[in-house]
């Protein structure tokens, strides 16, 4: 590609509204004539060349930001952005340290899939069939209807995961750089989500009762189109919704029907606790999401989104049978699973088996004068007290790899002095260790 060098950037950029500027320097970068650290022309200089108004520079910067092309700093002006890793759910790749940080399930909770298979046998679902399973449609009903608004209105789609439904929720309903709200600290898998569609993630405060009633009403006046909660469980923090602040925020939203609210709720037939619902009787454009890879394992990629009419109406156009449907023998292992008794008493076991496990450990950080409440899901949020980046190195160099807590970051610098950890497969003697040298680190940390 031929480079622009920094004498013919001004010449290079055309356009006379800040859509038709943000979209010129957008495609120089798209084809490689301006690279990662490039600057580009001062705001004055290029309204001057172009003809306009100085503001509409400005406008134009603004929306490149957002999108994440460009980054300001300051009197180093407007340069273009290095591409930003985003951290992911899971295991790290290639490390020989004991990694508690990978908020897995225990693969020793999760159902045998042998038996269920054998059972799967069937005629083929051809083209133009029905996506969804009927025996799954029917158990779905059963386990969404009591917690969405209108249960005879409401429309159930099946996605490929959690993940996958967010992705297209977010799609049918909003354009890039269209603002969403996230709560912060915030999941990995809905950050990546909404930064790698190209829209503009805007805070949301969590507490120990969930997402703020303030950091809503802020969310709102600044035009955010799509709100995602997490009413259980939130990763990483374990917090869940209290009734109060359920009924506080479905208040707030009363005034905002056509936000498009998404509750993720992913640790749904885990969790100890009860659910509430921030989506009120009146609400407009809603998607209730529960996955079933928490409890029945990862390669279980499949979500029930059960939705507004019209809202499953838009995802429908997202879906073709035989192309981007879901599996039927997925469907059919999904509804062999959860329909079996003993399949399900052992789901139950594994959510009282986190919730000890965390609870013990939380104990032992307690113990040794590292303070700890265990929240719920599948790991635990450790306020250490120190930046949460340097405890973690001490804890590599004692041979753990934990997720600081900056990696969940969109605002709250709180979160910055967290770390995640995921100890349920731990023994008593290794999470006696972990216990230790957390504490350690934590005081090598402070002592520097």
């Amino acid at each position: 590609m031929d480079c622009v060098n920094s004498g013919d950037v001004d010449e290079a950029i055309s356009g006379t509204s800040a859509a038709e500027i943000a979209d010129s320097v957008r495609s120089l970068v798209d084809n490689g004539r301006l690279s990662a650290g490039e600057p580009l022309p001062p705001v004055r200089a290029l309204a001057d060349r172009l003809g306009v108004n100085r503001n509409t520079v400005v406008a134009a910067y603004r929306l490149l930001g957002q999108a994440g092309t460009v980054v300001t700093l300051g009197r180093g002006g407007t340069r273009v952005a290095a591409p930003v890793p985003l951290a992911a759910e899971g295991y790290a790749q290639d490390s020989v340290l004991r990694d508690v940080g990978d908020g897995n399930p225990d693969p020793s909770l999760i159902p045998d899939l042998s038996a269920a298979l054998t059972s799967l046998a069937g005629r083929p679902v051809l083209y133009g069939e029905p996506v969804i399973d009927p025996e799954l449609e029917q158990w779905a009903r059963g386990w969404v209807s009591p917690d969405v608004p209108d249960p005879d209105a409401v429309r159930l789609t099946i996605t490929g995961g959690a993940v996958d439904a967010m992705e297209r929720l977010l799609a049918q309903a909003l354009v890039r750089d269209d603002a969403v709200a996230l709560e912060d600290p915030c999941f990995l898998s809905a950050m990546r989500t909404v930064r790698l569609g190209g829209y503009r993630p805007v805070p949301i405060p969590v507490d120990e009762e969930g997402m703020t009633v303030a950091g809503l009403r802020t969310a709102l006046a600044q035009g955010v189109r799509a709100v995602i909660c997490t009413p259980r469980a939130q990763n990483p923090t374990g917090v869940s919704l209290t009734q109060r602040r359920a009924a506080e925020l479905r208040a707030v939203l009363a005034d905002h029907p056509y936000v498009l609210v998404i509750a993720d709720d992913h640790y749904s037939l885990l969790t100890r606790r009860p659910y509430h619902s921030i989506i009120g009787p009146g609400h407009r454009r809603f998607a209730l999401i529960r996955s079933v890879s928490k409890f029945l394992g990862p390669d279980m990629c499949l979500a029930v989104t059960a939705t507004d009419p019209e809202t499953a109406d838009r995802l429908a156009m997202h879906f073709s049978p035989g192309s981007s449907w879901v599996s039927h023998l997925l469907q059919r292992l999904t509804v062999a699973l959860v329909t079996d008794p003993e399949v399900m008493a052992a789901v139950d076991r594994a959510g009282e088996h986190y919730l000890a496990r965390n609870t013990a450990f939380a104990e032992r950080l307690t113990a040794h004068g590292v303070p700890c409440t265990a929240g719920d899901g599948l790991s635990l949020w450790v306020d250490v007290d120190a930046p949460s980046r340097a405890v973690a190195e001490q804890l590599m160099r004692r041979g753990w790899l934990a997720r600081p807590g900056d990696e969940f970051i969109l605002a709250d610098t709180g979160a910055a002095r967290r770390l995640r950890l995921t100890v349920h497969t731990l023994s008593d003697a290794d999470a006696d260790r972990l216990a230790a040298d957390v504490a350690a680190a934590v005081r090598a940390t402070a002592s520097r």
